[in-house]
């Protein structure tokens, strides 16, 4: 059962690169899994560090609960995968890259809770399809678990202390990787705006989406930083409120000025002049550009198309998947309907009314101004542009 510990809501974990709660090397004794590591328990501030949503302290992994933000701050503590796996499917944990760095720790939870006398490999494999079970459509969940069998098979001559020490110096470094990726679409972002735009984003993309920092989030930042932004307008994002419950929190926190709208109101913003880009992030993106992300995504792109305001994706090259070829490949996740017929626990819908409840949506390559990442901006024609990216950088 995932157990929770309450923090102060004035405490603010941070984890910056080279020097986190995750680096440093590993050590398994018995039953526990530490990080051999002098940081301190907290690091400086959000605003002058990366804050991540995941922790991995001494034997388990902590995971920000973002279900219950804005208005609690309150960390899971995950002692087994079947903790992970449950904090995914219920959006304790958001975001693709930050999915894929919780079930890397998730691995090394696996590893470490061997039952007496189970086969190591087989027992290995079990939690390597449970984690990969608990959300289809985010390719960086896949990419990550991929990475870790590939670590388990290069270490089948160690007992489980052994398997288990090097999955938690690899999962550490995909932590910190991850962090520094996203530091990087922020650079390469950043030419792409002008001095007083007004910015449009969805759902939630910053360093709660990541292990840190944020993609399409923090490229708005680092826009921000140099002078550029004037005002990032914040889609609600129905139905879990993810802009309004979490962007907002985030942006508050680095002081960005910002606008909370209702989705349905970009296109008047848009009609009228009072948006000048739109960036968002993604949960899988295809080898043609096709881009899957938050449900909304794709009427936003619509709109944006129409008015002749740039609309740019940010993901890192981990989000791309160059072997689903099309949009039409991309499984998309169906939620639950109480979801949609409740908020916060209120029923808002008629007993049994009928519901479709789809986490994300495609848009079409053809609306995509550019694909921001980790290893510069795509343009289109994508097929081209990341097949090349892909051959240049070794990734997985």
């Amino acid at each position: 059962m995932v157990s929770r510990a309450r923090l102060a809501s004035s405490m603010k974990v941070s984890i910056a690169p080279g020097r986190d709660s995750n680096s440093g090397a590993g050590r398994f004794e018995g039953n526990k899994i530490e990080v051999m590591s002098d940081a301190p328990e907290t690091t400086p501030s959000p605003e002058t560090e990366a804050f991540s949503p995941i922790r991995w302290h001494r034997d388990h992994l902590r995971l920000l609960d973002q279900t219950l933000l804005p208005h609690e701050e309150m960390w899971l503590e995950c002692r087994a995968p079947e903790d992970v796996a449950r904090a995914i499917r219920s959006l304790a944990v958001r975001g693709a890259p930050a999915i894929g760095v919780a079930a890397a720790y998730g691995l090394v939870l696996g590893v470490a809770s061997l039952p007496p006398g189970r086969d190591l490999s087989e027992h290995f494999l079990e939690v390597v399809e449970l984690l990969g079970s608990t959300r289809p459509t985010a390719v960086n969940l896949r990419w990550a678990l991929e990475q870790g069998q590939r670590v388990f098979a290069a270490n089948t001559d160690k007992d489980a202390q052994g398997v288990a020490a090097a999955l938690l110096l690899w999962a550490g470094r995909l932590h910190s990787e991850d962090v520094a990726a996203n530091r990087r679409i922020g650079i390469y972002g950043e030419p792409l705006f002008s001095t007083g735009d007004r910015v449009i984003t969805h759902c939630n993309t910053g360093a709660l989406a990541t292990a840190g920092y944020g993609t399409a989030l923090g490229v708005i930042r680092a826009a921000w930083e140099s002078g550029k932004v004037e005002m990032v307008w914040v889609d609600e994002t129905r139905p879990l409120l993810q802009g309004a419950r979490l962007t907002t929190w985030e942006l508050q926190r680095q002081g960005i000025p910002f606008r909370l709208i209702t989705d349905s109101s970009a296109g008047s913003l848009l009609a009228r002049g009072l948006a000048d880009r739109v960036v968002v992030g993604a949960d899988r993106i295809a080898a043609n550009g096709d881009t899957a992300n938050k449900i909304g995504t794709y009427p936003l792109a619509v709109m944006a198309h129409r008015h002749q305001v740039p609309f740019f994706v940010a993901a890192p090259l981990s989000t791309i998947d160059p072997r689903t070829a099309t949009g039409a490949d991309i499984p998309i996740e169906e939620r639950e309907p109480n979801e949609v017929t409740e908020v916060f626990g209120t029923r808002i819908a008629p007993e049994d009314a009928a519901v479709a409840n789809f986490a994300f949506d495609v848009t079409p390559a053809e609306l995509i101004t550019a694909i921001i990442t980790d290893v510069g901006v795509l343009s289109p024609p994508y097929t081209d542009t990341i097949f090349q990216a892909f051959a240049k950088n070794k990734v997985g």
